[in-house]
């Protein structure tokens, strides 16, 4: 079993609110401080996406995968 570190789409959004971002990779999740460099991420579904993102990571769940692309976003697996 692979274990990951849940990362809320809702984190995502204020993330690239906050830095200004349309495309938000694990090195910025590590760099904000959510995640250490080695853990595995895994993108879930709580929260609201509110604009058009490219989100980068090792998993997704498949209501994250929705949110985003139900805002023109992309899920990009690692």
């Amino acid at each position: 079993r692979v274990e990951y570190k849940a990362i809320n789409i809702g984190v995502v959004q204020a993330l690239a609110d906050a830095k200004n971002l349309t495309t938000v990779t694990v090195a910025d999740l590590i760099a904000a401080g959510f995640v250490s460099s080695k853990h595995l991420v895994k993108i879930l579904g709580n929260g609201e996406i509110t604009s058009q993102l490219t989100v980068e990571a090792h998993a997704f769940s498949q209501s994250a995968v929705a949110a985003i692309e139900a805002k023109g976003g992309s899920a990009v697996k690692l």
